[in-house]
């Protein structure tokens, strides 16, 4: 047994060691009805099901292969399956580094200083008087010294409202991807494997990614940034940060992007067909219970919600 495997508890190696199987037995063919109902069960059944489900999905990247429709970002079926040799390199990439990272960011979130669950929202007052808002599913740590005031953000979305401080320290958000600076302001910031996102309610921020200069943006302002740079700035969209109100509020977005800010606040999958996925929807749905925000679409879109087990829910445009 290696150094690594001696490290590990036997529920870390065990969650690995079915997440691997699971991949491997979902992307051998067509899953059943029954195959992604008991999937579904093992997912929602522990938050280590889940993280480790998050780390093959990031792994499967690098293999450049997503699964049949178990995929969480596409859920799409393909024709063709993978490899020996793409599922011996998964195992591989799974067995070693990446499975090193997976654990990492697992004891990281799970050792936070704070953490909300899926479907969860919190708010504290900082040692400075400052007010955080998190979002569902977020780690983060505070870091308060005599030079600064930082956040790190390991996953998931807060809000932040920065007070005055008689130290004049600087007021920072990390991310994986970079940092934002307050300056006098109200602001979200939100970070997930594909980047970190900024939108500026009040005054503006600083924001410098690992690899690229500063770039300052303005209130009414989103900059979506990964480790490389800022994209250019764009216009908020109506409703940001409505979800501390306990709403998700969107304005003639597809019902594929709908769904998965839907996801965030649910256990389980949630899709929808591939042909009615890009149907524009407007209007707020309740994020505190998203089983209400499903029959607002169905009522609305003249759409159907076929339910195989509670964590694996579909739209289809069928007729019972």
């Amino acid at each position: 047994m290696s150094r690594l495997e001696t490290d590990i508890s036997e529920q870390e190696r065990d969650a690995i060691r079915a997440a691997a199987g699971w991949y491997a037995r979902l992307s051998s063919g067509v899953p059943s009805p029954a195959d992604e109902a008991e999937w579904a069960l093992w997912h929602a059944a522990d938050p280590l099901h889940q993280q480790a489900w998050q780390r093959i999905q990031a792994v499967r990247e690098q293999v450049g292969r997503v699964p049949v429709r178990i995929a969480r970002d596409t859920l799409r079926p393909r024709s063709t399956h993978p490899s020996r040799r793409e599922l011996l390199g998964f195992a591989v990439l799974l067995g070693g580094a990446a499975w090193l990272g997976w654990r990492s960011d697992y004891r990281q979130a799970w050792q936070a200083d704070y953490r909300s669950a899926v479907g969860e929202r919190q708010t504290h007052r900082l040692a400075d008087g400052s007010r955080l808002l998190l979002n569902t599913g977020t780690a983060l740590d505070v870091h308060f010294d005599p030079q600064q005031r930082l956040l790190r953000l390991l996953r998931g979305e807060i809000l932040v409202e920065t007070a005055a401080d008689t130290l004049q320290r600087p007021f920072l958000v990390d991310t994986p991807h970079g940092r934002v600076q307050a300056l006098g302001t109200r602001f979200t910031v939100r970070t997930d494997e594909q980047g970190s996102e900024v939108i500026v309610l009040q005054s503006a921020v600083l924001v410098t990614p690992l690899q690229g200069s500063a770039q300052r943006v303005e209130a009414g302002q989103t900059g979506r940034f990964d480790d490389r740079g800022l994209a250019p700035v764009q216009r908020n969209a109506p409703g940001v940060a409505a979800w501390q109100q306990g709403s998700l509020v969107v304005v003639d977005r597809p019902l594929h992007e709908v769904l998965a800010e839907l996801s965030r606040y649910r256990t389980g999958i949630l899709r929808c067909d591939p042909a009615i996925a890009d149907l524009n929807v407007s209007g707020a749905f309740p994020i505190d219970d998203t089983d209400l925000a499903l029959a607002a679409l169905e009522s609305g879109l003249g759409l159907t919600v076929v339910r195989r087990t509670r964590y694996w829910v579909t739209l289809t445009q069928e007729r019972g």
